[in-house]
Formats: structure tokens, sequence, C-alpha cells
């Protein structure tokens, strides 16, 4: 089957899912016609994205979140405002992708969270099938953890979820542990998506902590940590754009630019991951079993989620700040359970091979009354 990508490019997590799913779908002798990526000003492209998929990418404007001065906290209403008034670019975008889509012809078109995807299967319809893969869409299983108190930011996350699955055919909802699956078929709790570099490195435990940042504004923060505790050791990464490969403002801390190589090495050596509460990083660290400590977002309501969840799988604790010394009150996780996780992860082959039967078996024209209604998560 022929597939094409649509990636959202905020952050790290959507592009090594998309790395992932790629290598997945050509092991299997699927193809990978085409990727199209969601750019932000705020952010570059790693170069590893474009090394590791063998495929024409296209990057078009896509709504992203608005940070304030110190790089650290989303601002929503800043957000919703200033993606309000770049509707006209947006739309050139859609356009953009149609274009794609005419000349590609996939098979499936699989949306990885941009919510541009959802806009253009609900208004160009194209005849291709329509999947939609992230975390988030585990919100559509009665048992996943909202974060309480903020319920203008709780029905944000739904609209924008709901949003970027419109008219879906398949909602892969990515998930730490196994689940009871949905009533709804169009809903699948499935794995996560973990390169397959994780799976090959060497475990160790050095004499350091790694620390991943999505946005640069919490680097003083983990400089003023340093500071006060200089026998700690701390290798921070993050996708600053004026920041040089590799700065080392301390002793005992180092500075560097997202790079997947050796990032995945430090996280096999570190005694512990702290981390911004996204979803692919967590995982990693399970994988490794490394205590992890995440740090939501300031203003990001979803990594309030993300952390909940975490905590509920056992892979670490949360908390508000970069307090390394609470990886030291983390416990790793036991041999069976990283066992039961490592057997969870290394499903997604029956997995797939399901997905392409029951894709194969479903008529080429879409049924709209077939199409996944999200509606009913509100409330």
């Amino acid at each position: 089957m022929k597939f094409l990508f649509i990636v959202q490019g905020e952050g790290r997590g959507h592009m090594t899912q998309a790395i992932a799913f790629y290598h997945l779908l050509r092991s299997q002798g699927h193809e990978v016609c085409g990727v199209i990526v969601g750019k932000s000003k705020r952010r570059e492209i790693p170069d590893f994205f474009s090394r590791e998929i063998k495929a024409p990418i296209h990057l078009v404007d896509s709504p992203n979140f608005v940070a304030d001065k110190k790089q650290k906290k989303i601002l929503l209403g800043k957000t919703i405002r200033k993606n309000a008034l770049q509707t006209p670019t947006f739309w050139k975008s859609l356009k953009t992708i149609h274009q794609v889509v005419e000349s590609r012809n996939p098979d499936v078109i699989l949306n990885f969270y941009d919510l541009l995807g959802g806009l253009y299967n609900f208004l160009f319809r194209p005849s291709s099938r329509f999947w939609v893969i992230g975390h988030q869409y585990l919100i559509y299983h009665p048992d996943f953890l909202f974060a309480k108190g903020k319920p203008w930011d709780k029905f944000l996350f739904q609209l924008n979820t709901h949003l970027t699955a419109l008219g879906s055919d398949e909602v892969l909802a990515l998930s730490f542990l196994p689940k009871i699956k949905l009533i709804n078929p169009k809903v699948r709790v499935v794995p996560p998506l973990l390169r397959k570099e994780v799976k090959k490195l060497e475990v160790k435990s050095e004499d350091f902590y790694l620390a991943y940042m999505v946005n640069p504004g919490y680097g003083e923060e983990i400089l003023a940590f340093a500071k006060s505790n200089p026998l700690v050791k701390i290798k921070a990464y993050w996708d600053k754009k004026s920041a040089k490969p590799i700065e080392n403002p301390l002793p005992n801390l180092s500075f560097h630019r997202v790079n997947d190589q050796t990032f995945l090495q430090d996280m096999a050596a570190c005694k512990g991951l702290a981390c911004t509460a996204g979803f692919e990083s967590v995982c990693e660290a399970m994988y490794l079993r490394k205590p992890v400590l995440m740090i939501p977002v300031a203003g990001q309501y979803e990594q309030a989620c993300n952390a909940l969840d975490g905590e509920a799988s056992g892979a670490g604790i949360a908390s508000s700040s970069f307090d390394f010394s609470l990886l030291e009150k983390v416990e790793k996780k036991d041999t069976e359970a990283s066992f039961q996780f490592h057997q969870w992860v290394d499903s997604w082959l029956s997995i797939l091979s399901e997905l392409i039967v029951s894709t194969e078996q479903e008529s080429g024209v879409k049924n709209p009354d077939e199409e996944f209604d999200s509606s009913p998560v509100f409330g």
C-alpha cells in the first residue's frame, strides 16, 4: 500500500513517531510516497528527519503554539489570535497539501496530529483512507486522566484533537500500556512507536542525568539547578535555533542541540531523564528502564495530562520544575514490568497487519456514515 504522512512539526515526538512508522511500513513492503511537515518559525526541522525518511518532504505553514518572551510558557490566548490571523496562509497550505495528495495518489493519508491534516480531510474529501495517530487520541478512552481545574484548557485540547481527526477512518491512540478495547471500532489503542535504534542500545548507568526541553526557556531553570548543585552532572538537549552544537556554561552542565544519535546514546547511559512531559521521550526511557521526571510545559494542558498518564503507567513522577534531586526517589521498572512493556512495544507488526487487512477489505469510496465521530468526548 502507498502512504502519505502529514506530520506536526512542533517538538520532536511526532517526527520520531513518523520515522518509526516509516521503517515499520518499509519492512513490510509498503511505500511512503511523501511527507508533509507543518513548519514553525520557532523551530527547525532536524537533520535526522530527512536523513531517516527517504521520501519527498514538503514543508507547509501550520498552526503552532506561541510562547512567552522567555520561550517557556505557552500563551493560549495569543496562540489562538495569531493563528486566526494567519487563516489565508493556512488556506494556501491546505491547497498545497491537496496538490501533493493529487500528484501522489496515496491509498492512506496518515496524520501525526497536525491540525491541517484533519481540516484537509474534512474540506477536500480525498479518496484516500485517512488515519490519525498520537497519544492525544487516548482521550476517547474512558480511563484517560484529564488534569483538573482547567475546564477551558481541557475544552480546547479536546477540540483540537477532534479537529485533527475529522472524518478519519482509523484512530490510533498511542498508549504507555495496553488498555481494554473501546466499543468504537474506529479507535484502536496501540503501543508506542519507538525507532529501531532504541531497541539496539546497550543500557548502562553513568554518573549524569539527561534533560530534554521542548522550549529553550527551561534552560535557565536547569542552569540555576546546576549552579546550586555543582556535584550533579547534567547533559541537556534543546532545539534552540541560535545555540551552538555544544555549550558548556558550567563544569557540571552542557547544552546540546538536538541530535538523535547522541541523545539516544546518552539516554541509554544516564542515571535518569528529566524532560518536558511529551510522550515519545518518556516511552524511550521506559524501554531503557530509566526513571523519568516529567515537567509539563506551562500553559500546555495536554502535557499536564501526559504527566498524569505517565505517573499512572509507572514511568516516573511529575514535577513543576527541573529538580533533578527528585529522580533519586523514582524507582526503576522491575524486570517483569519491563518485559511486558517490551512485548507491548514489539506487537506493532501484528497490529499493522490487522490494519492493512481491514483497510483492504474496506471499499475504496468513503462512506461518510462510517467515518469517525469524536464529538462525544466533550464535557
